[in-house]
């Protein structure tokens, strides 16, 4: 392509032959052995979730344009949809746990808040590596016998893994009502963000495809990740555009057109807003598109 760049590598959910439950347990010394032609160090945009843990070793990775140093203890969550590539993981061990959207109901907030990259101590870090070792076993045991196969089980093992090595959010108090229903309505808003984005522009669009006003999806929106709902639109807009401008070639008015602008001026004035550089500048600093690899 122009420029010697190439596509971001788009990958899809592939279980292993016998394992079609929307979840399975790898290593990194598994992931090595798979990816002979070292495909891991291209950016790639995975469909499906990868949460790892760094049980020994260091490593570098790389996530929408953050660098993240890997030690033990380092917990990776890449979400789908996000760019990212294993800059230097041939030192790293640990499990890999891949798994569907939607094989983890009732996550959305941690989902949308928790970083790609933190770190556990060392006691926290040995009971996730156990959550893991449990939910490889029950998943080894469905593989080798049918019978045995529970995916609820397994949602709940992989929850219960998550929940043991999430960064430390402020405790839960008894009064969860209102926080459940700001919990479904965010989950519906950040659904639709994800689908409409490129076309809806505005807060308002969505309040009205949902049945909820403005004021209530801002307040939700706040709740889950502490923004407001036109922030974590914009936000959400904005990554796009710097993904387009950083692993494609095409250019920024095509990148506008693609973002659902009218023209190119009004996408400039939005970037410029946003990220403090118009396009231009943002793709000569951070144009690497290089693809090929989990």
């Amino acid at each position: 392509m122009e420029n010697g760049h190439h596509p971001v590598r788009q990958l899809p959910y592939l279980p292993a032959v016998g394992s079609a439950y929307g979840v399975e347990v790898l290593s990194f010394a598994a992931l090595r052995a798979m990816d002979g032609h070292r495909r891991r160090v291209q950016p790639q945009r995975p469909d499906f979730h990868v949460f790892a843990l760094i049980g020994s070793g260091t490593g570098s990775h790389e996530a929408d344009f953050h660098d993240y140093r890997l030690e033990e203890g380092s917990a990776v969550w890449i979400r789908p949809g996000m760019v990212h590539r294993w800059s230097d993981i041939d030192a790293c061990d640990g499990p890999l746990v891949l798994f569907r959207p939607g094989f983890l109901p009732g996550f959305t907030a941690p989902e949308a808040t928790t970083p790609a990259c933190w770190h556990l101590d060392r006691q926290r870090l040995s009971l996730a590596v156990l959550a893991a070792e449990h939910l490889d076993r029950e998943h080894g045991a469905a593989v080798r016998t049918p019978r045995l196969a529970s995916p609820a089980l397994l949602s709940h093992l992989l929850a219960a893994l998550l929940l043991r090595t999430l960064p430390d959010t402020p405790a839960t108090t008894g009064a969860t009502r209102s926080g459940s229903r700001h919990t479904d309505v965010f989950r519906a808003y950040r659904a639709a963000v994800e689908e409409h984005f490129t076309d809806w522009h505005h807060v308002a669009d969505y309040a009205r495809a949902l049945g909820y006003d403005v004021r209530t999806l801002t307040r939700a929106t706040r709740a889950a990740t502490g923004t407001g709902a036109k922030a974590f639109l914009d936000q959400r807009i904005l990554l796009e555009a710097k993904r387009l401008l950083a692993h494609t070639d095409l250019p920024v008015g095509g990148c506008a057109r693609r973002l659902g602008f009218r023209d190119v001026g009004n996408f400039t004035t939005f970037f410029r807003r946003q990220a403090d550089v118009p396009p231009a500048a943002w793709r000569a600093a951070h144009g690497t598109a290089g693809a090929d690899g989990v």
